[in-house]
């Protein structure tokens, strides 16, 4: 007898005695032990992180989409203590008084400028340099690299100016976060499963008359409903803005044999989705299920490859090149065959597509989840088709996260 493949776990939102769900301690041990063990196999002696996701990474603390682009938060670690966080004053007292994996001491008021809001002539970047140094010098790593994800200019040039040398930390942050532990794999389905409901309301509110911004109010509200921390995007994309694709949304009203496509890009507990359906109103035509037909085979061409071992270019050359579907080279059409690595960040590793991986070529190996998607303008001149699907790598092959049905183009309401 054939057993069927497990499928991955999306358990309830809240902790029981009588499930194992989520371990918050077991997934916080990991995600410092990966960064740990990739800061050793690197040349730095320290991590300088401003990068949100690589905050919430090394010290599992947030304080919410706010401070995605204030660049006025930022965590370090060095190769041989724990991790320091500096935020907001209320914020750091509320660290040290709710996030008991941090040491005493390490959670800090911490403020650089807001963008520049304040000027560096208030001493804040020299104030925050010394103080790094000081740790640097205490965990006897002051001669070392420092590598930092993403600072504002006066920051790496205070750096500078104090003798701290500067390399990329992205790249080690990357390398930490490519494989995911079951804790993150569970918290992944989970934000899928949101996405599969919210797909559920859209399918039964695509109508005539309706806008595509009422459409992303719905989307909105249900995913903060069901527990999202944070609707990143709602892509939604309708009729003649579908070709070429505009990466939006807009107030347009919904018509009768609209082609209609979505991308939900949310978290839960800071596990990203990106998810696109597509669908058709009331009634598709020969030209809109074909182009359908067409993204299916691409994607299902892509994940019929994946497992440990593969290269991503195998992956990449799977799909049309750019010129064949009406793109003028690899760069103008980038992001619409492609592949992306999911996590706490929207794109991690590996990144697949014909623009890179032809000449720069990833390994897939067990533990990565990817994004795949695929995109094909139909022949009227106006309609297209978008399908993604999130994949997790194993090593009985692919395991399919996205559960909305997207086999053949889904009929909303049809006539």
């Amino acid at each position: 007898m054939t057993t069927a493949p497990r499928l991955t776990p999306a358990p309830g939102h809240t902790a029981v005695d009588f499930e194992q769900r989520v371990d918050f301690d077991r997934l916080r041990g990991y995600r410092l032990g990966r960064a740990r063990a990739a800061l050793e196999a690197s040349e730095l002696g320290a991590l300088l992180v401003f990068d949100t996701n690589n905050i919430r990474y090394l010290t599992s603390t947030v304080i919410g989409e706010w401070a995605r682009d204030k660049f006025t938060r930022y965590a370090l670690l060095t190769r041989t203590g724990n991790p320091y966080v500096w935020d907001f004053g209320s914020a750091a007292r509320h660290h040290e008084l709710h996030a008991p994996w941090l040491a005493p001491g390490h959670s800090r008021a911490g403020l650089l400028g807001l963008r520049g809001a304040i000027a560096p002539e208030a001493g804040l970047f020299t104030a925050a340099v010394r103080e790094i140094k000081a740790i640097l010098a205490e965990e006897g790593v002051a001669d070392l690299l420092v590598g930092v994800d993403a600072a504002e200019p006066p920051m790496l040039f205070e750096l500078a100016r104090q003798g701290v040398r500067a390399a990329d930390g992205q790249q080690v942050m990357l390398d930490a976060r490519q494989l995911k532990s079951p804790d993150e794999i569970t918290l992944l389905s989970m934000a899928a499963a949101m996405v599969d409901g919210v797909y559920q309301d859209i399918a039964e509110a695509l109508k005539p008359g309706v806008r595509e911004n009422e459409i992303v109010a719905l989307a909105n509200k249900r995913l903060y409903e069901m527990g999202s921390d944070d609707v990143e995007a709602i892509n939604a994309v309708s009729g003649e803005r579908c070709n070429p694709h505009p990466h939006n949304f807009s107030d347009r009203l919904i018509r009768p044999g609209d082609q209609a496509f979505f991308d939900v890009i949310q978290s839960f507990n800071g596990y990203r989705t990106c998810y696109y359906r597509t669908f058709a109103v009331g009634s598709a035509t020969p030209a809109q299920c074909d182009a359908y037909t067409r993204a299916r085979e691409w994607i299902d061409a892509a994940i019929d490859l994946v497992k440990p071992g593969v290269s991503t270019d195998r992956i990449a050359r799977v799909w049309p090149a750019a010129t064949e579907f009406g793109f003028r080279d690899e760069m103008a059409a980038f992001g619409l065959q492609f592949g992306h690595g999911l996590g706490l960040g929207l794109h991690e590793r590996p990144i697949i597509s014909r623009l890179n991986s032809l000449e720069n070529p990833r390994e897939i190996t067990e533990g990565m989840i990817f994004a795949l998607e695929t995109y094909c303008p139909a022949a009227d001149g106006y309609s297209a088709a978008r399908i993604e699907e999130e994949v997790l790598v194993t090593t009985d092959g692919p395991r399919i996260l996205t559960r909305f049905p997207a086999q053949e183009l889904f009929i909303a309401n049809a006539y």
